[in-house]
């Protein structure tokens, strides 16, 4: 049987994925960002919750998604009111957007929730347009 030679980046992505010890967790967690830990939890706090990964969502697809939401803008479309926000679970961004809404109470930046419905594509960027909805308690963050 001969040895089938594995490139680096399979090699890499193998150690990746094996525990690492206590003292190199703790090691990452000092050499990482402020921004990659909290994308880090956040993609922990949407795996809890059952979610679907921003980043795995398809066009035309129906998911539940968890995240943060970043901005929340008033923007019309078609003469009509349209609040946008985007939501971030640590791997992608998610537009989400309630139209005939000037706004929402608890929607706001920084707030987390999940959101389910069907993702359309729009100018390259993933699109939930009236989803539903869960506000997180604000405890929770």
């Amino acid at each position: 049987m001969s040895a089938v030679p594995r490139s680096a980046k399979a090699a890499k992505e193998e150690s990746a994925a094996r525990p690492a010890g206590r003292f190199r967790r703790m090691l990452d967690r000092l050499s990482s960002s402020q921004q990659d830990l909290e994308s880090e939890e956040l993609q922990e706090d949407a795996q809890a919750s059952g979610c679907t990964r921003i980043s795995e969502c398809g066009d035309r697809q129906i998911v539940r998604v968890a995240g943060t939401l970043r901005t929340v803008t008033l923007r019309p479309r078609a003469g009509v009111p349209a609040l946008e926000a985007e939501l971030f679970d640590g791997t992608a961004p998610l537009d989400v957007v309630w139209l005939g809404r000037r706004s929402i109470v608890g929607i706001e930046p920084g707030r987390r929730l999940i959101a389910s419905g069907r993702v359309s594509m729009s100018h390259g960027r993933r699109v939930l347009f009236n989803p539903k909805y869960e506000l997180r308690p604000l405890g929770q963050e």
